[in-house]
């Protein structure tokens, strides 16, 4: 039970405990999903919470406000550009942590802390590039095989020559002791 405890001091003092909170803000609204302690999301779920409310209306006072917790300019840029008026329709609960299960070294309870209207972008990126690296290897397949049969099979004999020669010229290794 709580019991008038305010908030879970995570077994660190005030300073590494300001300190790792900010990086935790600041990493989730950077990549807008982190892997954490399940304890340690739920402390920084409320602060994120907080933030992200005050994001939703773009003034000075809340830029400040905000600024007074984000030290990094860019991840604040993108809390009062992009974040907050995603979250302008919603409530509240902007976050969500999954579980993911136990630590194998400390078994600490693991849990996945992101924005609750986050998606993969790996979709249609990773299409388009695979779709380019696909067509640049056909491209350079059918012109090293165009380049093969102009040059005939004695092309491919006279290749592997030197390869073999290579080989036999390295000398054996010794080792040294000492």
């Amino acid at each position: 039970m709580k019991h008038k405890n305010g908030f879970n001091p995570l077994s660190r003092n005030s300073a590494h405990r300001r300190a790792m909170h900010r990086n935790m803000v600041t990493s989730l609204f950077k990549f807008e999903r982190v892997t954490t302690t399940k304890p340690k999301a739920l402390e920084v779920r409320r602060t994120a919470e907080k933030l992200i409310t005050r994001a939703k209306v773009d003034s000075v006072h809340n830029r400040r406000q905000a600024a007074r917790f984000i030290s990094d300019e860019a991840v604040l840029a993108k809390l009062f550009t992009e974040i907050g008026p995603r979250m302008k329709d919603r409530p509240g609960g902007y976050t969500r942590i999954m579980k993911l299960g136990f630590r194998t070294g400390d078994a600490a309870e693991l849990a996945i802390l992101e924005l609750v209207d986050y998606t993969l972008d790996t979709g249609d990126k990773d299409d388009k590039k695979k779709s380019k690296k696909a067509e640049s290897k056909k491209a350079a397949g059918s012109s090293a095989s165009a380049k093969k049969a102009k040059s005939g099979k004695n092309a491919d004999k006279n290749t592997d020559a030197p390869k073999a020669k290579a080989k036999e010229s390295e000398p054996a290794e010794t080792t040294a002791e000492g």
